[in-house]
């Protein structure tokens, strides 16, 4: 299967340093990542096209085949320019569905309202890792939070191990000494690099930080890295884009993606 979709081309590149495993069954690809199960994003179907109609059952049931001890379903769509339409089926089995924003920029300016007093550089020490984690857990407000810690947790190992073996670098936006800010930029091929989890602390939104760090990182990008284009993909309906698109990023495609989280436990 010859993936085009810029968003899950990269996806797939960095998974593949990670360790993840990727089957190719001509019509779908079978991703698994058996070190992280918890991370849907790794253990998913990856369809050649959109489901023809009724075909939706099909590939859950297929999922499970794949995945028979997952609690989470994650299913996406190749291509380029999809609409949440073409993923009906998926939503009237009660997946959510979604078409992101596959943004690029192959040159960036500050942001309009750049932020000069934080201090902006990589994550080395343990403490900033830690701090990633509580950062990651201050923005969640969706999720389990004991099953989401967990989650966290393994991201942020597989995240530090990437950045520690020269794929890449995790930054951060610092006041003082507290980290307030935070995103991945790792290269997931010649010339291309991929932006990871772009994350503003609840209490520290609409300062400029976010904005200010995507430039900062960017230049690493375009200098350590070599990229000639950076890579980010962003909910159109969430107001972050504006922030991307102010230091020069502009949409070029659309990701399709239909997902189902586990069910919550009863307490």
């Amino acid at each position: 299967m010859d993936v085009v979709s810029l968003g899950f081309r990269t996806d797939l590149a960095l998974l593949r340093l990670g360790g993840s495993e990727v089957e190719d069954h001509d019509d779908h690809l079978v991703v698994r990542s058996p070190r992280d199960p918890m991370f849907w994003w790794g253990n998913f179907l990856l369809l050649a096209r959109p489901p023809e109609p009724g075909a939706a059952d099909r590939w859950l049931a297929r999922f499970t085949d794949a995945f028979p001890g997952a609690e989470h379903v994650a299913i996406g769509v190749d291509g380029t320019g999809g609409l949440v339409a073409d993923l009906s089926g998926f939503a009237a089995r009660g997946l959510s569905v979604e078409a992101s924003a596959v943004m690029t920029a192959d040159a960036v300016h500050e942001p309009p309202r750049p932020n000069r007093e934080a201090t902006y550089r990589r994550l080395t020490s343990d403490d900033d890792w830690a701090q990633s984690v509580e950062l990651a857990m201050a923005c969640n407000d969706s999720h389990e939070p004991d099953r989401h810690r967990e989650f966290v947790l393994g991201r942020a190992r597989a995240n530090r191990a990437l950045t520690e073996a020269g794929h890449g670098g995790w930054f951060g936006a610092f006041l003082g000494d507290r980290l307030v800010g935070q995103m991945g930029l790792l290269a997931a091929s010649p010339g291309l690099a991929r932006f990871q989890s772009v994350e503003t602390h609840p209490d520290a939104r609409g300062q400029g930080l976010a904005g200010t760090l995507v430039h900062h990182v960017s230049g690493y990008g375009f200098g350590e890295l070599g990229a000639r284009t950076l890579v980010m993909v962003a909910d159109p309906e969430y107001l972050a884009i504006r922030v991307y698109r102010a230091v020069g990023f502009a949409a070029s495609e659309t990701q399709l993606q239909a997902e189902r989280p586990p069910t919550p436990t009863a307490s």
